[in-house]
């Protein structure tokens, strides 16, 4: 039967790749595999998230409404405000602030609503950085747009230029993907890169989607974000966050990636026709996990704890790996991004022969213009304990 082809233009999410690359391939008899593919936290969460679910158990009784509850929201407006130093009613928890099922599903559903069916007369655009977290793509295609890859690699400090691009490709721009730290090289951002960026969105009128799941996790200064740059504007009041949504989860900063709990936030005007495509086809959060969310959302003291763990995991990385393979400690995020010459013999090589399975580059980015800033990388997420990743690291230096 006919069926949509635009699910042909996207192809095979990076993981079932990397399952058909390894295929039959099994480490080695008697190594505890270690998988360091999926940005899948291990550390402990706070044990305040379980007792909360465990108190609100009334909640299973009931749907969840679609925007959330009032705690959440003002839970997600305040730590907003206070995490980037916002004018106090800046971010209205009634108007532009909705708690989502995770952010996957928001960057996802968010295309759908905010891309036109033309864009001056063509094709609309959604840029986004190369590499880049795939759902972005996904999203694109599967909203009717052309997928504009912006190479993000180590001539440019592995942040996208956006404002760099033809104003041909700008004219149609109708979103644009940014995401600080990166994923998954781990650059940040500035104010004045975050600036350009809303500047740039409201000269072309195209809605800047600000992923910031990775904010919580840096080993210097804070990440500037979306709505930090907005007030440094002078944005206030009713129209603050004009062309502008954020969007962070709780899966890294608090290790609850199986809460599926996130918040976009923004341009008002943007987030009513969201919450409308969100009637006919999103799953908002239960009422037990939103309670929690808000909880985890209103709490610093897990987030330092946490932020301390990854810390002490770029120590070590720096000692085992320094000077190979291009290492350098990220800014931001827990991954390492690596450069080993054939991503995929690498792949194969480190499972079939150490039990370590990372995923090839290429496979989180795609050529464009003759150039694949994702070829002859690895990308390894350090998400378990200190000696999990002290063993994972070593054993790489051993095959590579």
């Amino acid at each position: 039967m006919p069926l949509n082809a635009r699910m042909d233009a996207v192809g095979d999410y990076p993981f079932d790749r990397l399952r058909a690359l390894l295929g039959a391939l099994e480490p080695p008899t008697g190594v505890t595999p270690i998988p360091l593919s999926l940005g899948e936290p291990q550390h402990a969460p706070p044990a305040f998230l379980a007792e909360t679910v465990a108190r609100e158990t009334a909640g299973w009784s009931k749907y969840p409404p679609m925007r959330g509850t009032e705690p959440a929201r003002a839970a997600i407006a305040g730590w907003l405000t206070r995490r980037y130093g916002l004018p106090e009613n800046m971010v209205d928890p009634e108007t532009m602030v909705i708690p989502v099922s995770g952010t996957r599903e928001a960057l996802f559903m968010i295309a759908l609503a905010a891309v036109p069916e033309t864009k001056n007369g063509r094709k609309p655009v959604v840029l986004m950085p190369n590499p880049f977290y795939q759902v972005y793509l996904g999203a694109a295609v599967m909203a009717g747009a052309e997928p504009v890859f912006v190479p993000a690699d180590s001539e440019n400090g592995f942040l996208p230029d956006f404002a760099s691009l033809p104003e041909d490709i700008l004219e149609r721009t109708a979103l644009a993907y940014y995401c600080s730290p990166a994923n998954p090289q781990g650059a940040i951002a500035p104010m004045e890169t975050m600036k350009t960026l809303v500047n740039l969105a409201r000269q072309h009128d195209f809605l800047l989607i600000s992923d910031e799941c990775y904010s919580e996790l840096y080993y210097g200064a804070p990440p500037t974000g979306g709505a930090e740059a907005c007030a440094a504007l002078g944005d206030d009041g009713p129209g603050a966050m004009r062309n502008v949504v954020v969007m962070n989860s709780l899966s890294k900063r608090s290790s609850a990636p199986g809460l599926r709990s996130g918040f976009v936030a923004g341009d008002a005007n943007l987030i009513k026709r969201f919450s409308r495509l969100r009637d006919y086809g999103g799953a908002p959060p239960p009422l037990p996990l939103l309670a929690a969310a808000s909880a985890l959302w209103s709490d610093e003291e897990h987030v330092v704890a946490n932020r301390a763990l990854y810390a002490e995991k770029y120590v070590v990385a720096e000692e085992i790996l320094g000077g190979k393979y291009g290492y350098y400690s990220p800014a931001g995020g827990f991954y390492l991004w690596l450069a080993v010459g054939d991503g995929e013999a690498a792949a194969r090589a480190l499972w079939g022969d150490a039990g370590v399975r990372v995923i090839p580059g290429e496979y989180l980015a795609r050529e464009a213009d003759g150039h694949h800033p994702g070829a002859g990388y690895i990308r390894l997420a350090l998400v378990h304990d200190l000696e999990t990743t002290r063993d994972a690291l070593t054993r790489i230096t051993k095959v590579l």
